[in-house]
């Protein structure tokens, strides 16, 4: 019997990347999204089904899950891949802005491991994959509530490991940096014209940072990394995927915080002058 995944997120980006992937290696692909009815490629693969699924629409996980489960047979491997991204000064963000960002990278995540354990359980073996971030290892400035979502999962993951490998369960983590993918064209600024006084530093870490997304590479790459760590027999627990990535996340941990922050600093703050530093 063919293997089988389930991927949440596969509209575009890594998500679609990694669905026709999976399928070109021979496995059965339920690529979920929340609107499949607008999907046009991913159709044309005889191994890819497409289902409904919102992460934060308890009905829709049980609903693609069985009718996987119905369709293939069985589920071997999920990946974790929906998520969205928001930036800007933390005070201008909104509570339901901030919920939005925690109810899909994080509680979608809770929703969807919680409703395939008991499929799991009951095989005696599965395996999750939480497509977590470079972001939840490092910070830049203006992203501090989406650092907190994928510090929350990274942590999270790492715990829960521990529970579910007694059950023949293995969870692992998949950590990208940047990558070619559209989520940077959804992503949600937060905006507050009546909060004053991060005007011209939010203007300049951002020239900064539009300026570091350039040759980023496809989301290929990301989807091999997938496909490692779906079918590795080792107890690794993280596979990071991206060279910024691996660089940022070796600097972080061999380096003293306040030389990792001298580096953000004079990357992402260049051209800022801090005029209360020089008074």
């Amino acid at each position: 019997m063919k293997n089988t995944i389930l991927i949440t997120g596969t509209s575009s980006g890594i998500g679609k990347e990694t669905a026709k992937y999976f399928a070109e290696k021979g496995w059965n692909v339920a690529a979920t999204m929340r609107r499949p009815e607008e999907e046009k490629e991913l159709t044309n693969f005889k191994n890819i089904k497409v289902y409904k699924l919102d992460v934060t629409d308890n009905y829709s996980i049980k609903d693609a899950i069985q009718s996987t489960i119905n369709d293939f047979g069985s589920i071997d491997v999920v990946v974790n891949n929906a998520g969205c991204a928001a930036y800007g000064v933390f005070e201008k963000a909104t509570d339901t802005q901030l919920r939005e960002l925690f109810d899909v990278n994080l509680f979608g995540v809770f929703n969807v491991i919680r409703e395939i354990l008991p499929h799991f359980r009951s095989k005696g073996k599965g395996r999750i994959i939480n497509i977590t971030s470079m972001s939840g290892w490092i910070t830049f400035p203006l992203f501090s509530a989406y650092h907190a979502t994928k510090w929350s999962l990274e942590g999270f993951t790492e715990s829960l490991h521990f529970e579910l490998k007694p059950l023949g369960i293995k969870v692992v983590n998949v950590v990208p940096g940047g990558f070619d993918t559209n989520i940077y064209h959804k992503i949600v600024q937060f905006k507050n014209e009546n909060i004053k006084g991060y005007d011209e530093y939010e203007k300049v870490c951002m020239e900064n940072m539009q300026k570091s997304l350039v040759n980023l590479p496809g989301p290929l790459l990301a989807a091999k990394v997938i496909w490692k760590a779906a079918n590795s027999n080792s107890n690794k627990m993280r596979y990071i995927a991206g060279k910024d990535a691996k660089m940022f996340i070796t600097l972080r941990k061999i380096l003293p915080l306040n030389w990792f922050f001298g580096i953000v600093r004079s990357s992402i703050e260049k051209g800022f002058e801090n005029k209360k530093n020089k008074e």
